[in-house]
This record gives C-alpha cells, sequence and structure tokens, in this order.
C-alpha cells in the first residue's frame, strides 16, 4: 500500500497476471498463484506440459487464466477492437483495463535481449485513473476521463499493444460498455496488424 492509499503489487518472478488482477481488485490476497494455477490445471487437464503458464512454475499466465479467474468473481473480459476510437467507451461502466504490453525481460539486474508479453492493470481510483504496472517502481498517474482515453489512445497505436476491458456479467451481457455497438469499427491501414487473442499467450511474463 503506497503512502496515497492505494494498493501496488510489485513484480515478482512471472507473476503480472496475479499481480494485475490483484492490482485490479485492489487488494492483497484478492486472487492467489495457487488459484491461478488450479485454474490452469482445469483448463488443461489432461497436458503434462500446461500451455497456460510457464512449465518452470513461475508464473507466465495467459488471457484464458485472466478470464476464468475474473469469471469467478462475476466479471468479463472484453477485448477492445484497436480500429474503434477510446472516445467510444462508457467509462463509468468499465471497472478497468488490462493491457498486454511486450516488455524487456531481466534476470536479476541484468536486462536480456529478449522481448516478453507483459500484463499491466490501469483503473480508477478516487476520481484519477492511474498505471499500475507491477515493474513500475510505484502507481503512474493518468489523469480523468479525457486524459485515460488520450492515454488509451496513444497505446493502441502500438501494433504490440492489446487492451481489455474489464466489466461486470451484467456490463458484458448488456454490452453497455460501448456507446453504440452497431457502429462498425473503422477500416483504416491498422487492420492488418489486428491479432487474435490466441497470438498474445505466447511469450507472456
Amino acid at each position: 500500500m503506497t503512502a496515497s492509499g492505494i494498493y501496488h503489487e510489485k513484480q515478482i518472478r512471472e507473476l503480472c497476471a496475479l499481480h494485475a488482477l490483484n492490482n485490479l481488485f485492489q487488494s492483497k490476497g484478492a486472487f492467489l498463484k495457487s488459484e491461478l494455477d488450479s485454474i490452469c490445471v482445469s483448463l488443461s487437464p489432461n497436458h503434462w506440459i500446461n500451455p497456460h503458464k510457464s512449465m518452470l512454475g513461475l508464473g507466465n499466465y495467459d488471457i484464458n487464466v485472466i478470464m476464468k479467474a475474473l469469471q469467478d468473481r462475476g466479471y468479463e473480459v472484453v477485448w477492445f477492437d484497436k480500429r474503434r476510437d477510446p472516445t467510444c467507451l462508457i467509462l463509468d461502466n468499465i471497472s478497468g483495463f488490462i493491457l498486454n504490453i511486450p516488455s524487456e525481460y531481466k534476470i536479476g539486474f541484468f536486462t536480456l535481449p529478449i522481448w516478453r508479453r507483459h500484463w499491466v492493470t490501469v483503473r480508477q481510483i478516487n476520481g484519477c485513473y492511474y498505471n499500475l504496472d507491477s515493474k513500475l517502481e510505484s502507481p503512474q498517474k493518468i489523469g480523468e476521463d479525457q486524459d485515460v482515453l488520450n492515454y488509451l489512445k496513444d497505446e493502441i497505436e502500438c501494433k504490440d499493444k492489446e487492451i481489455f476491458l474489464v466489466v461486470t456479467s451484467e456490463v458484458s451481457q448488456k454490452q453497455s460498455w460501448i456507446k453504440d455497438f452497431s457502429i462498425p469499427p473503422a477500416v483504416n491501414s491498422r487492420d492488418a496488424d489486428i491479432i487474435q487473442l490466441g497470438d498474445i499467450e505466447d511469450n507472456k511474463s
């Protein structure tokens, strides 16, 4: 817990998915490593090497584990189509954002020339949005509604970054996280860069 009263869990091993979930819920122990490991087994019970986590048991959980963990708490994960402008979002109906971004891979104090996928939470706390990346020394203030929309717009300009919305099951069912779902995404040069969920399940951290 920081001096400002914000819970910010920092990176340990390859547990960024766990940290992102606990930072999202603003509570230590909201989710446990043992719970995420159990979810991995339930998703692929007959695999000797589980495809949803690190074979070394260090974490490295994929999006399927995050989705199931949140579903067990009454939430859904919605992939944000990067052809849309973030201004289409109804922020009041979104509990938080989980970003999947490329990140440098470190062993101790050494940075290796390897890029891994990393999970990051962004959410509103006391009327202000914060980047709660577990690799940051402290929460990074983003600002108010327009600030976070600008932040998200900047993030999706990078083809290697993905944004997921965390919403309640009710909001997901009613699709009330978006202003007008009937309006199709814009067709532009980024279409070729849009990836599917399966594409980000490799090289997570």
